[in-house]
């Protein structure tokens, strides 16, 4: 045998007994004492629980875990942990100076793109460990990018689902108006006319990696009638169901941008899987949803943050009061609500203001908390990995110091946040590191 085979032996053994070890080791034990533990199940907090989590899963929950001897403690003993919060309506490619210069004319996608990964890490550190981006408002596939960099483990940032560009119609909304004719633009939204031009936009976003099919059902606020409050309706019902059907046939659920009227009951009948904003929602149409099972992401925070700018918009008063409204109807009538905040037309990182308007407009704040974790974790079908801290999920946990079913604008200041059993932020009462050796 020759030196030059030998050595060729001897490296690949040196390879096989190197990934033979990787694949025998044991996964990484962690265990964290809670001092309140608010599960997104149950319905009062549990004390002086132990999570016992191995690798990025959780393995145990409980009193009396035996906690193994080679387990690194973290000591959450003087908080209240939650499961990983989750923002259901959110725009990672968007930021707030949209108003100002619109991104699809004044920054590339590249660009964009860079914004997005930025956002991606602010909302994280936020506590947001899962996020539905609906609609990356005329970046194309830039949300896709970012999920597909957060799963590869290239940049932090929460789970994500991406929606890609919304579809629209000629002169509705996101389809930029005030230019002269002449001028051709690239679009905010995706621009689909006939049933034909809508099943060609719905496989092509699929086809390049959209988990959602997000749909303009109805107009802008400019689009609004001030004396009717109805909306512009932008797609019949029948339209809807094809492209329902059409989504189902590759296992992918349809948003609807809908504010009420018309375009909200085509969309309702039409089966999609959940209404955003819908602040003109009627109880006939929140009952309908409530029997269907659809999903309500209602986003009162850019509408209230709007309305506090311009308190003498007439407009902008009856959506703020119509929004309150129709909250308190959708609880009272058992739709599902999922928190959602429309992120990104303000400042990213800021999603917990949510939670306390809707404490403000009558939810609990355990209802709030289940809105953000087991409620949105169902809208987005990832029950079964996240939304609450059972054994066999993620171990995505957040931590904030007192107790938000006292104070719900706690949550505005989480002090510690893992992601698959990854610590990304720790800011308890030790410093920057509370991770001691049991």
């Amino acid at each position: 045998m020759t030196k030059d085979r030998c050595l060729i032996i001897c490296i690949f053994i040196v390879i096989f007994c190197f990934f033979s070890q990787l694949s025998t080791q044991e996964p990484q034990k962690l265990a964290i004492k809670c001092g309140r533990l608010i599960d997104g199940v149950g319905d009062k907090p549990a004390m002086n629980t132990v999570i016992l989590i191995e690798g990025d899963k959780i393995a145990a929950v409980g009193r009396d875990i035996n906690i193994p001897a080679d387990a690194t403690v973290i000591d959450l003993s003087d908080y209240t942990v939650l499961p990983g919060l989750i923002d259901t309506h959110s725009h990672i490619c968007l930021t707030p100076d949209y108003t100002d210069k619109n991104p699809v004319l004044y920054k590339s996608i590249p660009y964009r793109t860079i914004e997005g990964a930025v956002a991606a890490k602010l909302n994280l550190e936020a506590g947001f460990t899962a996020m539905r981006d609906v609609d990356s408002e005329g970046a194309n596939f830039a949300d896709v990018s970012i999920r597909d960099a957060i799963n590869a483990g290239l940049i932090p940032g929460p789970r994500l689902q991406v929606s890609t560009m919304a579809i629209s119609i000629t002169g509705g909304h996101m389809n930029i108006a005030g230019l002269a004719p002449q001028i051709d633009v690239p679009q905010v939204a995706a621009i689909a006319d006939t049933p034909a031009e809508k099943i060609k936009e719905v496989r092509r976003q699929i086809k390049y990696g959209a988990d959602w099919i997000k749909l303009y059902t109805t107009g802008t606020l400019r689009h609004i009638n001030t004396e009717t409050l109805e909306p512009l309706s932008q797609m019949t019902v029948e339209e809807i169901k094809m492209i329902v059907e059409e989504c189902n046939r590759w296992n992918v659920p349809v948003a609807a941008h809908a504010y009420g009227g018309e375009g909200a009951t085509n969309a309702i009948l039409g089966g999609v899987r959940s209404i955003e904003h819908g602040f003109f929602l009627k109880e006939e149409q929140l009952q309908e949803m409530a029997k269907r099972g659809t999903f309500w992401s209602p986003t009162f925070s850019v509408y209230v943050q709007e309305f506090k700018k311009h308190p003498d918009d007439p407009l902008l008063k009856k959506i703020v009061k119509a929004h309150e409204e129709t909250f308190r109807k959708a609880m009272r009538l058992g739709v599902k609500i999922a928190f959602g905040t429309d992120v990104g037309a303000f400042d990213h990182g800021t999603n917990a203001r949510e939670f306390q308007l809707m404490v403000d407009y009558g939810m609990t704040p355990l209802q709030a908390i289940k809105s953000a974790t087991t409620t949105a974790a169902d809208l987005m079908q990832w029950q079964d990995q996240i939304g609450s801290v059972e054994a066999g999920k993620f171990a995505d946990l957040v931590a904030v110091k007192g107790n938000p079913l006292d104070d719900i604008a706690l949550l505005q200041n989480i002090s510690f946040v893992m992601k698959g059993g990854v610590i990304v932020k720790n800011k308890t009462a030790d410093g920057l590191n509370q991770v001691v050796d049991k």
